[in-house]
């Protein structure tokens, strides 16, 4: 996410202070402070109906086998991601597969 002052546009002179909800930032090149809302938002429409959902961390064993070895948390837009939240739920309770998956053993990545 790009930040920058919107009084002057500096944009690594910044500082910033959690405040509950909010993070209280200033620019140190103009004085201008103002807040910023810690709600996720959609990076593509700004949307900010957010679902997060487990996303598997897959490797591929051996031969064709391929394993989940973990998950992580991603955030997904119930506009843009639509297809992707279908298919989680579609599934659940099992997590969101990558949209690649891997090709090659792990003999071959040594």
């Amino acid at each position: 996410m790009d930040i920058s002052c919107p009084m002057c546009g500096e944009d690594e002179d910044l500082v910033g202070t959690r405040n509950a909800d909010v993070i209280e930032l200033a620019c140190e090149a103009c004085g201008h402070a103002w807040p910023r809302d810690l709600s996720a938002r959609c990076a593509e429409c700004g949307g900010d109906d957010i679902q997060t959902v487990p996303l598997a961390i897959v490797e591929k064993s051996r031969g064709t086998q391929l394993s989940i070895v973990g998950t992580r948390p991603v955030d997904l837009c119930s506009v843009c991601d639509a297809e992707k939240l279908l298919r989680f739920h579609a599934n659940r309770p099992n997590p969101l597969m990558p949209d690649e998956l891997p090709t090659g053993s792990r003999l071959d990545q040594e």
